[in-house]
């Protein structure tokens, strides 16, 4: 089985805020005590952070439940709780953050290091000392903490490489890459010996030096899902400059000229943009019979084709001609720039335009089959949950906040009469008229 995992969704929990305290001051000799208690502490974000030494996704195979832990609650004598420690979660360099349902890029982490709040924590619930005024000098009011936020995300894992190798199965890509770095990849007689990314670091004999991507081979139908091709070829966005290893010897009976064909189609069937990075032919197997009569058609066709383009006649397994190939991908990669992942549009800052708009409910009513009302709604469950039912003034105070959202007139205009029982997650209540 494949070490390798380059996609995963996993889940991200950040911590709720403590509760504040009702608590008041007694001690003989404090004159007008009065209310004591302390706020709560701030739950844990979760964050994301670079790990430079790590290569893959598979440390979330087993673990995709991610939880921070909680804010202490407050305590009397006006004490805060203590925050609780953020969650670090490391991933490899190149690794995308996005919502699992909408497809909302959270980050996009490439640098060792770099960190990104994924999750915040929820804050401390304010205890009673913060409800004090000169009406109700003695309140008994606390909040409970605020809930941490809790998403599903999804990981997408783009290795980092200058330069990436593409074309067929078995034309040269692993043996190249094996004889130009320190990489070992896998060699082998058959297609699709290269299952997984391999990376290298290539130096030049001018003393420049650049990472190079083994990609595993591509064939006609990748875009669509056919082969390897859709789960790799997310991996070479990242890239700058591509080498189309086409094998010239014709072994596998296969026309030059078309290998070169499809696998240019297909780059432009997964993403058009990857036709804009500039591109070497590399005319591979240059030692074999056959080679040199078929490099002769190769470039007719291609000179109909396109008319100007960079080839370099090598043979990997002798190592000839790379020299040459090696310094002329690092000149390019000094006037290339980097080309971004998403539009510049998309990436900009939005605009936001302050204007008066009617108010809008910020709650849903449903009746069930037994006559129940059910409340939902983010901001009044949010608001549910950080009260603390303990305390009759909390009780009223929530009472007060709901029938300020308007819920009350909602629920008479659907016909709500006295008595009918009113649900808010699992807190039930009667309807007062």
């Amino acid at each position: 089985m494949s070490m390798f995992l380059d996609q995963v969704k996993v889940n991200v929990k950040a911590g709720n805020g403590g509760d504040g305290m009702v608590a008041f001051r007694r001690e003989k000799y404090v004159p007008d005590g009065g209310p004591a208690g302390g706020d709560g502490g701030i739950g844990g974000n979760i964050i994301f952070v670079v790990d430079e030494g790590l290569r893959t996704l598979m440390d979330f195979r087993y673990n995709r439940h991610f939880k921070a832990k909680n804010g202490d609650n407050g305590m009397s004598k006006s004490k805060h709780g203590r925050g609780a420690q953020d969650l670090y979660v490391k991933v490899p360099p190149g690794t995308i953050v996005k919502d699992a349902e909408t497809g909302q890029m959270y980050a996009d982490l490439v640098n060792h290091g770099q960190e990104a709040v994924i999750a915040k924590g929820g804050r401390g619930g304010r205890g009673n000392i913060r409800f004090a005024t000169p009406r109700n000098p003695a309140p008994e009011i606390a909040e409970n903490g605020e809930p941490g936020e809790e998403k599903e995300i999804e990981l997408e894992l783009k290795v980092l490489a200058d330069v990436g190798l593409i074309g067929f199965p078995s034309v040269g890509k692993s043996t190249l890459l094996s004889v130009v770095s320190a990489a070992r990849p896998k060699i082998g007689a058959y297609h699709f010996t290269t299952i997984v990314p391999n990376l290298g670091m290539v130096e030049t004999d001018e003393g420049q030096s650049f990472v190079l991507a083994d990609m595993p081979g591509l064939i006609e139908g990748a875009s669509q899902g056919v082969g390897l091709g859709i789960e790799f070829l997310r991996h070479i966005e990242r890239t700058r400059v591509l080498l189309h290893v086409v094998d010239m010897s014709g072994i596998e009976g296969r026309v030059p000229i078309d290998d070169y064909i499809t696998i240019n189609n297909e780059l432009e069937e997964y993403d058009l943009k990857l036709r804009e990075r500039p591109q070497i032919i590399i005319a591979n197997k240059m030692d074999m019979p056959d080679s040199a009569e078929n490099l002769r058609i190769f470039k007719e066709k291609l000179d109909e084709l396109e008319g100007s383009y960079e080839l370099f006649e090598v043979s990997a397994l002798s190592k000839r001609g790379l020299t040459a190939v090696l310094s002329r991908t690092a000149e390019l990669l000094e006037t290339t720039p980097e080309f971004p992942l998403y539009d510049e549009e998309t990436e900009q800052e939005e605009r936001v335009l302050y204007k008066h708009t009617p108010s809008v409910d910020h709650f849903n009513i449903m009746r069930e089959p037994d006559g129940t009302w059910v409340l939902s709604g983010e901001k009044l469950e949010k608001l549910y949950k950080m009260t603390n039912f303990a305390h009759d003034e909390s009780i009223m105070r929530f009472a007060r906040q709901i029938r300020g959202m308007g819920i009350d007139e909602a629920l008479r205009s659907k016909g709500a009469k006295n008595g009918d029982i009113v649900r808010i997650d699992n807190f039930e209540f009667e309807f007062v008229e």
